[in-house]
């Protein structure tokens, strides 16, 4: 598999990402800078990695998602390419048009930083294969705009459609209340594009590869791709 990673400036999780798909595929992900035009050809997977592009000014992923290199990653989810956005490149994604919604700051107006437990809620996706459907994983997050939010109409859609990828849980796989890090409306944790080839998600999978820093829950999501 042939990986992009588009660097945004203050980007700063690109390293993590570039280390986890090397790891996962044998090879090394090529790193676009934002104002780059084209995909590397042959490109298969694009990543929109976590950080704070643009210093998170006016919304954070709203000048990334308008940025030069974004209509070339447009087309190629288009074509059905597979295209993956964690945490700021969830945002990125539903900025610039690749997913619905929005992300807003977290219920209680604070940063979070912590171990989460995620529901696997399909396992039948390019993403999710090495997972089973239900399954509890543990991985990390670390945003202040997490709360995903959409009309009812696109949530109704999203349920209907079985386009929800993970729901925010406790150990136990249990929704709702305390095990919901930010107010995220059902409990979303990250979705999927109508032809499940465009994913968003706020926990970083990447974080979680090696037991030496606590977990390799997050793995599964890049030997699921690899494997794709």
């Amino acid at each position: 598999m042939r990986a992009a990673v588009i660097v945004f400036p203050g980007s700063n999780r690109e390293g993590d990402m570039a280390r986890a798909l090397a790891r996962a595929t044998g090879h090394e992900p090529a790193m676009v800078w934002h104002s780059q035009t084209e995909l590397p050809a042959g490109t298969d997977l694009v990543v929109l990695p976590g950080g704070f592009s643009y210093g998170d000014y006016l919304r954070c992923g709203a000048i990334a998602g308008r940025a030069a290199i974004m209509d070339a990653v447009r087309a190629h989810a288009a074509r059905g390419g597979l295209t993956l956005g964690v945490c700021n490149g969830f945002q990125i994604l539903c900025e610039g048009g690749l997913l619905p919604g929005v992300l807003m700051r977290n219920a209680n107006l604070r940063f979070v930083c912590r171990m989460q437990h995620l529901r696997v809620e399909r396992a039948d996706t390019a993403f999710t294969s090495h997972y089973r459907q239900g399954q509890t994983i543990e991985v990390a997050i670390a945003h202040g705009e997490g709360n995903y939010e959409a009309d009812d109409e696109t949530i109704a859609r999203l349920e209907g459609e079985g386009l929800v990828a993970f729901r925010y849980c406790d150990s136990l796989g249990r929704v709702g209340g305390e095990a919901n890090p930010n107010g995220s409306r059902n409990d979303i944790a990250g979705i999927f594009s109508e032809r499940r080839n465009v994913l968003g998600l706020m926990p970083h999978p990447e974080n979680l590869i090696d037991p030496l820093v606590g977990g390799i829950d997050g793995r599964g999501l890049f030997e699921s791709l690899a494997a794709a």
